[in-house]
């Protein structure tokens, strides 16, 4: 074999029909640089590029927070960082972005990004870390507090479509669920600790399972008899105890509502609320964007809360929801609701 022959790169493996499935195979979409005109037909077709994101209502987050040069923007799940990308454009010259998000594995990755177009390296502060205690480092940061702060609550495309994480039943993989592998427990070791009653409990007020009890009943019965270790193993038990096409948004629900406890995150995003006040400069901005309405519930009775106090000037009545032309693009897109508060 020639030294050329042997130097040659092998060639990549066949997968089977016409398009990959598996999200390893989607080598295309996971190199944007190299294969722009492929991941631009995927987003033609209503489709997230695997292992990407799509920032979501980029126009009325900018409209909300209204970001001005010299300001300080925080930005408390940065997620893949669309939209701390136009924060920071737009705060410029002379702004300051501070940045945090819990996932270890895709932070660095999005601060390259940030970092990429040779911003001063000052004007970009990232740190990992859970937006519960965002309050210390940004008044250290900024001892005048914020000028505008954006958290957006959903899961980032590059969790859902990896099955390494846990957080998608589309494909099989570890039911972890952790944004931060690193910490915690995963979803798998909770379901060991559950009794009925309290799984009954997590699916209906963390997903509004109409049928709680009879899955929290079936899953921990199939747990207790073969551990549940796999995305595929969970969706399974909660397919069989569920009618024809149904069976999906079953399962979404189950997913959903053991991730919110999986990461604490009911209780961050109270923590998050509670320090807004704090973080907020006077006529400062915040918007939040959720998912579903457990997160809702929250940001809405903690923004009325702070306008019957005096905290905020002026909050959302009703939420802001994605255009039609957005959800016909970004199915993602189509639960997301935002709230936005004016610090007095």
């Amino acid at each position: 074999m020639s030294e050329s022959s042997a130097n040659k790169p092998g060639r990549r493996p066949r997968y089977p029909g016409k398009n990959p499935r598996n999200f390893d195979q989607k080598y295309k979409e996971l190199q944007p640089d190299r294969y722009a005109a492929d991941v631009a037909r995927v987003i033609e077709a209503g489709k997230t590029p695997a292992g990407s994101h799509r920032p979501i209502m980029v126009r009325e987050v900018l409209e909300v927070l209204d970001p001005r040069p010299g300001e300080v923007a925080v930005d408390a799940t940065l997620g893949h960082g669309g939209h701390a990308r136009e924060l920071l454009a737009a705060i410029q010259p002379g702004g300051r972005l501070i940045g945090v998000d819990a996932d270890p594995i895709e932070l660095p990755k999005t601060e390259a990004r940030l970092r990429e177009p040779g911003y001063p390296p000052e004007t970009i502060l990232v740190r990992r870390m859970n937006f519960a205690g965002l309050g210390p480092l940004v008044l250290a940061e900024a001892p005048q507090g914020a000028d505008l702060l954006l958290a957006d609550l959903g899961l980032s495309s590059m969790q859902i479509d990896n099955p390494g994480r846990g957080f998608t039943f589309k494909a099989d993989g570890p039911l972890d669920m952790r944004m931060n592998p690193s910490k915690g427990q995963p979803a798998s070791a909770l379901l060991s600790k559950l009794g009925v009653p309290g799984l009954t409990r997590i699916l209906a007020e963390n997903a509004d399972e109409p049928r709680a009890e009879t899955l929290a009943g079936a899953i921990l019965e199939a747990h207790a008899t073969r551990p549940l270790l796999t995305t595929r193993a969970l969706a399974s038990v909660v397919r069989a105890h569920s009618s024809g096409s149904a069976a999906d948004d079953a399962i979404r629900r189950v997913f959903q509502a053991l991730r919110i406890v999986v990461n604490d995150e009911f209780g961050s995003l109270d923590s998050l609320l509670n320090s807004l006040p704090q973080i907020l400069r006077s006529g400062g901005r915040v918007a939040i964007l959720s998912f579903h309405s457990g997160e809702d519930r929250r940001v809405k009775a903690a923004f009325k809360l702070g306008l019957d106090l005096g905290i905020y000037a002026k909050i959302t009545v009703e939420p802001i929801r994605a255009s039609a032309e957005e959800r016909r693009a970004n199915p993602r897109s189509s639960s997301a609701k935002l709230r936005f508060a004016i610090r007095v």
